[in-house]
């Protein structure tokens, strides 16, 4: 659950600055940013636009990639502070490694949930027998100022509570959803969850008037509101809804995100999520050069280093478009 942008651009995020408390529709386009050695990801979050939804500020789409031919996802032992990772698939599986000495596969609709808190490093990767097909999301979540120095854990929840209606079957993967709640430890209000239409259906979600949302479309032929969202787009609502039409001319997959505005700002660069640059540098140089992160055991290859910080010092300033 990484950005292995070479050259990645500081973030600052956070703050109801551009936080649309009434109803809207924001159509986000996807950046095709390369992930590992073989795979290509669209990301929604942070976007030129719009920086955070919630508590949620990173969103990559990617797949379905054909990988029967292919080692999958190969993305080597690298750093994470301050975020939680959500590793959520719709096909393969994807082993997940880190410096506590967790292993795990995590299988589609299986939650994998790592809490990176003060420090922790992982590893991530199809196993060596996996299936033809790769498609999924990567979902982090910013941590708020009390918790964001917790110490590390990994969940995984293979079983996850589900909200039926006809024509939609949800699962919900992080917070609630009409009553029904999350195994995953959530440090913020927030939701995230599952959405399968099926093809020729319509449906209303009930929704919290406090949060603000955007809807993710993973496959198919779906209507969010009454808008048109193509696979691997995704759909800002903001806040003031109580309910969320949705319908679909085909079978449709989508993933539904939200959360009460997050109040704090926060400076995101590669995969740290901190407060000021000098956090930003003294975790860069402790990836670098300390043992802060740990080891990860049983990957075969080297970590990734950390790039080279921007010249001009990170600070926490407000949302900007």
């Amino acid at each position: 659950m990484s950005n292995l942008e070479t050259e990645p651009q500081a973030r600052v995020c956070g703050g109801r600055e551009d936080v649309s408390a009434r109803p809207v529709h924001e159509l986000l386009t996807p950046k095709l940013v390369p992930l590992g050695t073989s795979t290509v990801v669209r990301r929604l979050l942070p976007n030129l636009g719009r920086r955070m939804v919630g508590a949620w500020c990173f969103v990559d789409h990617y797949g379905p990639d054909d990988i029967e031919r292919s080692p999958g996802m190969q993305v080597a032992p690298h750093p994470h502070t301050g975020l939680q990772t959500v590793s959520w698939l719709h096909d393969g599986e994807v082993t997940h490694r880190d410096s506590l000495g967790s292993l795990a596969t995590v299988r589609p609709r299986e939650l994998g949930l790592m809490t990176a808190g003060r420090a922790i490093a992982h590893a991530e990767q199809s196993p060596l027998e996996h299936g033809p097909k790769l498609h999924g999301a990567q979902l982090w979540v910013a941590l708020p100022g009390a918790d964001r120095h917790t110490e590390p854990h990994f969940e995984h929840h293979p079983e996850l509570p589900e909200v039926t209606a006809p024509g939609l079957h949800a699962t919900v993967i992080m917070g609630e959803l009409d009553g029904a709640r999350s195994p995953g430890r959530a440090y913020s209000p927030l939701v995230g969850a599952d959405l399968t239409l099926a093809a020729g259906s319509s449906a209303r979600l009930p929704l919290d008037p406090d949060f603000e949302y955007a809807v993710l479309s993973m496959s198919g032929d779906a209507e969010v509101d009454g808008v048109p969202v193509e696979r691997g787009s995704m759909l800002y609502l903001g806040c003031g809804r109580r309910e969320l039409p949705l319908r679909a001319g085909a079978d449709s997959s989508l993933l539904l995100l939200g959360g009460e505005p997050f109040e704090e700002k926060i400076v995101m660069w590669w995969n740290f999520v901190a407060r000021t640059g000098e956090e930003i540098g003294q975790a860069r140089e402790e990836w670098m050069n300390g043992d802060r992160f740990g080891t990860v055991h049983g990957y075969d290859g080297a970590p990734i280093p950390a790039p080279a910080l921007p010249p001009v010092p990170l600070k926490a300033r407000g949302r900007e478009r």
